[in-house]
Parts: structure tokens; C-alpha cells; sequence
């Protein structure tokens, strides 16, 4: 899957690749960044922000087990490991399993550029478009902005969801 983006006058391209085994530490390097606010304000010391990140780390990848039959996917903006994106599936639906950018990354287009070509997808099968959010996240806002509207909580996330758009009447 090929995505391009202009920005201040550069063409960025991003693609996407099979996820492979030598990519564990760049996996780890981008946990790790997705929980830099959460551990800062915890105050914890280097040493157990390490020992905890690599268990969570571990139980991040867990995924491999939940979603068997899932794309996962290295997101390269030119080139350049910058992400990563697990896309599951089924005849009822999509589910985007995590998407997660290096912080030099974000907000800078790339994480709508994926979905865009996700929900271009969803829309040819006319499929829903789904996913989890940690409630307090963030990105809660930025899946609103693009759509996604919330359609069931737990106690700690927000299920929500994307419609392809229903077409003009004639």
C-alpha cells in the first residue's frame, strides 16, 4: 500500500510493509514513546520505567495471539520506519488493532493519509471501520475528527466506529 502526501511543498510517501522479526527493537522504541506522557507523570526512575515498558512491551505483543489472521505492518514515511499499523479483517467488518507513530511523526498527516486509504477500503466493501481507544487518549479526538463516532465504552475504552458515507440520492 502506497499513500502520498504533499507538505510544504515535499512530496512524503508513505508505505507500509509486513512486519518482520529484526523489527522488534524499533517495535520497542515505538511502545515505549506512546507511554513517554503517561510514565513522566508517574515520576518513576530510569530503571523501573525500563523493567516496566519491557513487561508491557511483552504483553503488547500479545496481538500476535488475539488477531492471528491480521495485517501487521511497519508505516514508512520515505523510507524510514516511522510506525506501525494492524489492520484485522473479518466478513462484518474492518478493526484497526493499533496504529501508533514515532512522535516526529505525528500530527503531521500521516496517521489520516492510512486511515484515508483504510477507509477507502471499508467504503469499496462496504464494511465498518473499527477500533478501541484508552479513554483520556488523545487520539479520541483525532478518530472524532475524522468520523469515527463512539458506539459502546468499557471501563477503560471507547469502542467506536466509521460508516462509509451513504451515497447522494438522485
Amino acid at each position: 500500500m502506497c499513500f502520498f502526501r504533499l507538505e510544504r511543498g515535499c512530496l512524503n510517501v508513505i508505505t507500509v510493509r509486513p512486519e518482520q522479526p529484526q523489527d522488534e527493537a524499533f517495535l520497542f522504541e515505538l511502545y515505549a514513546s506512546t507511554r513517554q506522557e503517561e510514565l513522566d507523570a508517574w515520576g518513576w526512575p530510569p530503571e523501573m520505567r525500563s523493567n516496566f515498558l519491557t513487561l508491557q512491551f511483552k504483553a503488547s505483543q500479545g496481538y500476535h495471539g488475539a488477531f492471528p489472521e491480521s495485517e501487521f505492518q511497519i508505516v514508512l514515511l520515505n523510507g524510514v520506519k516511522a510506525g506501525r499499523l494492524i489492520i484485522h479483517r473479518t466478513r462484518e467488518e474492518l478493526r484497526v488493532v493499533d496504529i501508533a507513530l514515532l512522535p516526529g511523526h505525528r500530527n503531521a498527516g500521516v496517521g489520516s493519509a492510512l486511515l484515508q486509504g483504510i477507509f477507502g477500503e471499508a467504503q469499496a466493501n462496504k464494511k465498518p471501520l473499527r477500533l478501541k481507544v484508552l479513554k483520556g487518549n488523545r487520539a479520541a479526538r483525532f478518530y472524532q475528527r475524522l468520523g469515527f463516532v463512539k458506539i459502546g465504552e468499557t471501563e477503560m475504552h471507547f469502542e467506536m466506529e466509521w460508516h462509509p458515507p451513504a451515497p447522494a440520492p438522485e
